[in-house]
């Protein structure tokens, strides 16, 4: 299976701290894949990263075959993500969270709407 998320020499500094130091990654498609370690390990950096919110200091990544640097629109596109916790406003509907999510990545409002009922 050809992979679906890579990553070459991915390095992130902040201050002093190296926080990813040359990540190598293949996902290959169709699989589950998990990312453990201890805190402070550069996970949340390393899906920062993949997910577009973050640029690397070095290195290379695709994801669904957009480069996270040169296509970031298209790796957002092929993507979905959920951090901790799910809702961003617990008080707001499902809908009314993908609505503000879709506004917040700069659709409007309209779009937003659209998208996300098509999601649900």
């Amino acid at each position: 299976m050809r992979p679906v998320i890579t990553a070459q020499g991915l390095a992130k500094r902040f201050g002093d701290v190296d926080a990813l130091a040359g990540v190598d990654l293949a996902v290959p498609e169709g699989t589950v894949f998990g990312l453990l370690g201890p805190n402070g390990a550069g996970k949340t950096t390393i899906v920062s990263i993949l997910s577009t919110l973050l640029e690397p200091d070095a290195g290379t990544a695709t994801v669904a075959g957009a480069d996270v640097i040169t296509e970031p629109a298209e790796v957002r596109k092929r993507i979905g993500l959920s951090g901790q916790y799910a809702a961003v406003d617990e008080a707001l509907t499902g809908f009314e969270n993908l609505e503000m999510i879709g506004q917040l990545y700069r659709m409007r409002r309209r779009a937003a709407r659209a998208r996300a009922d098509e999601l649900l």
